[in-house]
């Protein structure tokens, strides 16, 4: 680490520093080998800052998330970058994992030309930054098509336990992709604020034939964006429609209830009818009374019976 210095100090190479877990005594030797601003390296030990860039007089920073397969815990990469070197912090998420590098060298390596740069560098490593969004989106797409079939299932069967707690399944499923969408688009959005200051000229060691290919990447955040904007509202059509499915299963539930309340309410009715304690009542005297009163409860009850179940309430 002590010969940084000297290697920036040649102009015909460029000097990649890539550091993992970087504690207090690294980005302190790291602000005193290329001078690092203060309040960039402050940003790097507090974290979880958004997607940004900030120009300084002899480099800049930039904030930006890779992509890994849990959109709600992306780990982050701060990069800063100089006339003639790089340097980048790789945080790790919860899970313990750190965007890796090793294809972005090898990338580097392979396409860099006869003299490389720095702001080639930069592109190929936002480019894989980028692109690792796709693979996360392309698994929320699943989930997405499976709450869709599952919203539109929900609708068959009746009440109980078991649909009750599918429903319960769903809509957490439903909130927690949700919010990965969320996240997701709050890392990609600032993101493509980014490149676009890459591409007015507001990072000077980039070159107008390089700034060419950062366009590139500013496409794929336009098409990432663009799909969150499109699978959000793909979501919030499944959620409509789990709701309706929901509310058209209360409904033949309540028109059931509905059903079997008018068919007993005939028979409560006659047996209340003569239930009351009254002397004068001509069909207590009468020897068929009893049996035509049972007979009258029989025949009203099979009567709304028919009906309804002719209706398809039953």
């Amino acid at each position: 680490p002590t010969d940084i210095s000297d290697a920036i100090d040649r102009p015909d190479r460029v000097v990649w520093v890539d550091l993992t877990d970087a504690g207090d005594d690294d980005l302190a030797r790291l602000r005193e080998e290329f001078a690092l601003h203060p309040l960039a390296v402050e940003d790097v030990l507090e974290r979880r800052q958004r997607p940004k860039l900030e120009t300084y007089p002899d480099h800049v920073f930039i904030v930006a998330y890779g992509g890994v397969d849990d959109p709600l815990d992306l780990p982050e990469v701060n990069v800063f970058v100089g006339s003639n070197w790089l340097v980048t912090v790789r945080e790790a998420n919860r899970a313990g994992r750190r965007f890796p590098v090793e294809g972005v060298l090898r990338r580097f390596e392979r396409l860099h030309g006869e003299r490389p740069t720095v702001g080639f560098l930069l592109y190929v490593l936002l480019d894989g930054l980028v692109d690792e969004h796709f693979h996360i989106l392309d698994r929320v797409e699943g989930d997405l098509d499976r709450i869709e079939r599952r919203a539109l299932e929900s609708g068959n069967g009746g009440g109980g336990r078991d649909r009750s707690a599918a429903d319960r399944a769903l809509q957490e499923d439903i909130l927690h992709l949700r919010r990965e969408l969320i996240i997701l688009r709050r890392r990609v959005v600032p993101l493509r604020d980014v490149v676009t200051s890459i591409l007015r000229d507001e990072v000077p060691w980039i070159s107008s034939e390089e700034r060419v290919w950062f366009q590139d990447v500013l496409d794929h955040l336009l098409r990432i964006a663009d799909t969150v904007d499109s699978q959000r509202e793909l979501l919030g059509n499944a959620v409509d429609a789990h709701l309706a499915m929901v509310s058209n299963r209360v409904n033949e539930i309540m028109k059931k209830m509905t059903s079997w309340g008018a068919i007993l309410l005939g028979a409560t009715l006659i047996a209340g009818i003569y239930g009351m304690n009254f002397d004068e009542m001509p069909e207590l005297g009468w020897r068929f009374g009893y049996p035509g009163a049972l007979g009258m409860m029989v025949v009203l009850t099979l009567g709304l019976f028919t009906y309804f179940k002719r209706r398809g309430w039953l």
